[in-house]
């Protein structure tokens, strides 16, 4: 096999890391030892082992582990970062609390996950920790060495996330970025649920919406495509080598990206735009108050609660208008198409129903 055939190293999250530093930080404090290495089992059931690099009781009496972070083959900024899990027992009855170490940001705006107040630990590294610690009570204050430096080369700043990195990951695992890899399997996906007579295939963004599509519509798992950010790959893609039917699916964000006539869904390629947005809302009936909180607003994901609040049906005018963007790219093909918008919970929220693109 050639360099070029070698298949890209996948490596593990921030969430990851930090969730393994829990771990065996907590063993330490109860007597059990720091296990080295230490394993968890992470949200698709694979269990990962992960070596110390700082392992270290504290003149408090709580524990310190340190994971250096393995992004695998992508150019992520954390990559080679002292991920550090500080715990402490917790008052009873307080369950496993989160703060915020040197290094991990502090979220300060609406419209994220996290509420303003609270450390950008994201929701899945907190179920992470809590499943991986059970049902105890304890205090895990995340540190990341240079978190705060490394915060800077990200969207944290712009996003009102000050003092250091997100806590991130929704499975765990860290894809390696590399589109010509990527689109190669999406087109070997599509060959594949060709090759098994499949009259409808569906696209999705992420993890969340992958499930949701696939329950809405009992699909088996040759019918998913792994698009990830490249809708424009499979859908070129599909052009040529069409099916009958193609669903595309996804969150609030990466569909207004799509509906704002983005093909690659990628943050660091292509950003919402929010006055774009703004003009969305009026085209579902919002008022002038509302398309100006949308416009000078800090996320989509705050749009979209804005609108929600107001009674506009914003996720079903994104829904048609990445429907128009997406069967402009297939036009002719004879493909039925949908767009499917997801909330995080993977609850519909906006359709754009089959029809001939």
């Amino acid at each position: 096999m050639s360099a070029q055939d070698t298949p890209l190293r996948r490596g593990w999250t921030t969430g990851a890391c930090a969730t393994a530093a829990a771990k065996a930080a907590w063993s330490a404090l109860n007597g059990g030892g720091f296990p080295d290495p230490v394993s968890i089992t992470l949200p698709r059931g694979e269990q990962p082992a992960f070596a110390l690099a700082v392992a270290r009781m504290e003149a408090d009496g709580a524990a310190t582990v340190g994971i250096v972070k393995d992004a695998g083959d992508d150019p992520d900024v954390t990559h080679g970062a002292l991920i550090l899990a500080t715990v402490r027992h917790g008052a009873p009855g307080s369950g496993v609390t989160f703060r915020a170490g040197e290094g991990v940001g502090m979220v300060t705006r609406p419209g994220l996950p996290i509420p303003p107040g609270e450390p950008a630990i994201n929701p899945v590294p907190r179920r992470m920790m809590e499943q991986a610690l059970g049902a105890v009570d304890a205090e895990i204050t995340v540190s990341v060495e240079n978190g705060e430096a490394l915060a800077a080369k990200t969207l944290n700043p712009r996003l009102g996330i000050v003092g250091g990195l997100s806590i991130l990951g929704t499975t765990g695992v860290v894809v390696p970025y590399s589109c010509a890899a990527w689109i190669d399997t999406i087109h070997r996906g599509v060959d594949v649920a060709r090759a098994m007579g499949l009259d409808h295939v569906a696209g999705a963004t992420g993890a969340t919406s992958e499930a949701a599509i696939q329950a809405r519509h009992n699909l088996t798992e040759p019918a998913l495509i792994d698009m990830g950010d490249f809708v424009g790959g499979m859908l070129k893609y599909l052009r040529r080598h069409p099916v009958a039917r193609v669903s595309i699916a996804g969150g609030p964000g990466k569909m207004t990206k799509l509906a704002q006539g983005r093909l690659d869904l990628h943050s660091k390629r292509h950003s919402v735009d929010l006055p774009g947005l703004a003009e969305l809302a009026r085209r579902g009936g919002g008022d002038d108050a509302l398309a100006a909180a949308i416009a000078s607003g800090n996320t989509a994901l705050e749009a979209f609660q804005l609108a929600e609040a107001a009674g506009i049906p914003l996720a079903d005018v994104v829904a048609e208008a990445a429907w128009i963007t997406a069967a402009h790219v297939i036009a002719g093909s004879g493909i039925a198409l949908e767009v499917v918008v997801f909330d995080r919970t993977g609850q519909p929220v906006g359709h754009a129903p089959f029809r001939l693109a």
